[in-house]
């Protein structure tokens, strides 16, 4: 068991998390139980499943909880572009959220690896 906020991947998870509850907060109220409702649950689910795993008893528990934030992650980046296509995110702020985004994604790839090798 290890204290999931000392995790830098986590750390920034929430940090995508907040910035996707505030940028939802802008689509249009149609979207309430659609778009802005996957966004913000695929968005969570990410540090969520990080602090999940964190909690777990073995190295195979915590690596699957992983593997769940990466799937997260996925779906997020999709829905994000999805966002932007239908004009409900700007140029700019679809960037920088597609790069956060990616970030977590990789960062999560790479501890996912580092947990099917090693203990930690």
């Amino acid at each position: 068991m290890q204290d999931f906020r000392k995790l830098l991947v986590w750390q920034k998870g929430h940090a995508l998390t907040l910035e996707v509850y505030r940028f939802t907060q802008t689509f249009p109220r149609d979207e309430m139980y659609g778009l802005t409702s996957q966004i913000r649950r695929s968005a969570a689910s990410v540090p969520t499943n990080i602090a999940e795993g964190a909690g777990r008893k073995s190295q195979a528990e915590f690596n699957r909880f992983l593997t769940i934030a990466y799937g997260s992650a996925s779906e997020l980046d999709y829905q994000i572009f999805l966002a932007r296509e239908l004009s409900y995110l700007s140029q700019p702020l679809y960037e920088t959220c597609d790069t956060q985004v990616k970030e977590v994604r990789r960062m999560l790839y790479k501890l996912i690896q580092k947990t099917e090798t090693t203990r930690l």
